[in-house]
């Protein structure tokens, strides 16, 4: 299940987003930080990034299905940690997406996750958010 910034007390950064619906504006690139502990050992991660219209996963080009390890730092938020992962560490993920000039105008819910070769979330969000012109 996906949870929301909220749940994790201001640990994501989406963009300038400071409220919600989140402007993502055509034409831009949108930087995305979070912090998150995984619960287990991971050998690897991939992003799993859609906007969902209704209950329809359409995946972010460029982003979903990308390896997540070349996007992970240690907890100081600047030395690459990369993977393999370990249970109870602390690491800050570093990512963005572009939004493309092809996407409709219109009000999505931007999921965000990490999750091992097997499928399993690692860490995911979800987050309202508006594309509009550029």
């Amino acid at each position: 299940m996906s949870r929301s910034p909220e749940d994790y007390k201001q640990s994501i950064t989406v963009g300038s987003c400071k409220k919600h619906p989140c402007r993502l504006r055509k034409g831009r690139v949108v930087d995305v930080e979070f912090r998150f502990t995984p619960e287990e050992d991971v050998k690897g991660l991939s992003n799993s990034v859609s906007a969902l219209l209704g209950s329809l996963p359409f995946p972010f080009i460029g982003v979903d299905g990308t390896d997540a390890c070349v996007n992970i730092f240690a907890a100081d938020g600047t030395t690459k940690a990369g993977c393999p992962l370990k249970a109870g560490t602390s690491y800050v993920y570093k990512n963005h997406f572009e939004i493309l000039p092809i996407y409709p105008l219109i009000r999505i819910v931007v999921h965000w996750g990490l999750v091992t070769s097997d499928g399993k979330d690692v860490m995911c969000f979800e987050v309202p958010a508006k594309i509009t012109a550029s």
